[in-house]
């Protein structure tokens, strides 16, 4: 089987194993095919969005804003949730499944003797489908690190830097440091670079240094005053040296790092010199316009469902505190599922306080997923109650069986629970 397979879920499939590794980190072989191409000559504005957690959120808020202002933008984005067709978007539509295997053919005809991974072929297909699209802007969210990201055979124009944390750790090294500077490397010589939040390791700190970029970090260059009072309804204000803006909606994504995470793209739109970029209709427009399932995003009713990806111990942090901002009437139900390579000890410490039940859901369907058995061998002492509840859609059903009227259920751990449960909740 090839690349031209019939369907996208035969060519998904040759792709998977075609390289071999799953991940195998390196930009030579993706930047000679991507050359091949011609895809590494910028033809419109480009930002790309790293970061341990929050670039998804900001990303799609980056590429809604660009689209608010009249650009025809192409997002990149991953992992996927329900459809492989997420990942590339053109104005907030993900592309169909022809668009898809056209790229692939034009990627197998020049990359010959040379090997992808799966992701590789990501990235390059959705760099070929923006170039033929016409896009006038791109946003590229980084899949893994940075330096050796697939993405970074682009020079962008403005580089996004939202969070470092612990996570990838086989990947990306043992410390903050180590993984700051992976991250760090999307950033080039005398470019604009937008960090998220002030506390980032001193190994960002150096390499902007390093190559003289020009920084724009959240509470230094640019400010957020959240006015959360009942009549306000969660309005803030954004200020920078670039420009200022008063009275803006709250984000669609719910949350209180959401107006941090908006703030930041709004920097970026700024920096990529787009017109009306400080204009409040437009922006208004395009803060209402970003939409993201799986961040913290509430299904109500007699039982509340609340979806997160979190997966690692920054984001499991963060889900803890907005869960503890909105205590439920009832019981909280945790339907957690989650990769070998992440830190099950520490997702589950940081949501201990706010969580009196676990059901915890298999993923061992997926190469590198935990059996709920497994899952359970590395919990750490937790004061709610904890069962095993199969798969997905089994433990979902397990949840809300248990979960009774003013209770709430909470799906986290991975893109691969999440994406099952908005199936099993009707959706997607």
């Amino acid at each position: 089987m090839s690349a031209r397979a019939g369907s996208l879920a035969e060519a998904l499939a040759y792709q998977q194993s075609a390289h071999g590794p799953t991940i195998d980190l390196g930009l030579e072989r993706v930047r000679e095919v991507g050359a091949r191409l011609g895809l590494l000559d910028k033809h419109c504005p480009v930002a790309i969005v790293g970061g341990t957690n929050g670039k998804g959120s900001t990303a799609c808020t980056l590429a809604a804003l660009l689209a608010a202002c009249g650009h025809r933008v192409g997002l990149f984005t991953s992992p996927h949730l329900v459809r492989y067709n997420e990942r590339v978007q053109i104005n907030g539509t993900p592309v169909d499944d022809a668009t898809l295997l056209r790229a692939f053919e034009f990627i197998e005809a020049a990359r010959e003797s040379i090997t992808l991974t799966f992701f590789e072929y990501n990235t390059l297909a959705a760099l070929e489908i923006f170039r033929h699209a016409g896009v006038s802007s791109l946003v590229l969210e980084v899949g893994l690190g940075g330096r050796l990201d697939a993405t970074n055979i682009i020079d962008a124009d403005v580089a996004m830097l939202c969070s470092v944390g612990m996570d990838h750790r086989e990947w990306l090294g043992d410390t903050l440091e180590q993984i700051g500077a992976e991250k760090a490397g999307i950033f080039r010589r005398g470019q604009p670079v937008v960090l998220g939040n002030a506390d980032m390791p001193a190994s960002v700190w150096q390499h902007a240094a390093a190559l003289q970029c020009r920084l724009y970090t959240a509470g230094r260059e640019f400010s957020v005053r959240v006015d959360a009072g009942s009549d306000a309804g969660g309005r803030w204000d954004y200020a920078s040296e670039l420009c200022s803006i008063d009275g803006l909606p709250a984000p669609a994504l719910e949350g209180e790092v959401q107006y941090h995470n908006a703030a930041a793209a709004l920097t970026a739109l700024n920096l990529l010199g787009v017109r009306g970029a400080c204009e409040l209709p437009r922006i208004v427009q395009g803060l209402r316009a970003v939409h993201l399932p799986g961040r913290f995003q509430r299904v109500p009713g007699d039982v509340e469902w609340i979806l997160d990806v979190a997966h690692n111990e920054p984001a499991a942090t963060v889900l803890a505190a907005a869960l503890q901002a909105r205590p439920a009437a009832g019981r909280t139900y945790a339907v957690l599922g989650m990769l070998a390579d992440k830190d099950v000890t520490a997702v589950a410490r940081a949501l201990d306080a706010v969580v009196d039940y676990w059901v915890l859901a298999g993923l061992d369907e997926e190469p590198r997923g935990l059996s709920a058995e497994a899952l359970q061998a590395r919990l750490p002492r937790l004061r709610g109650s904890i069962e095993r509840g199969g798969h997905v859609p089994d433990a979902c059903a397990r949840a809300r069986t248990l979960a009774r009227t003013r209770d709430r259920v909470v799906v986290l751990g991975s893109f691969h629970v999440v994406g099952p449960a908005l199936v099993w909740l009707g959706l997607y």
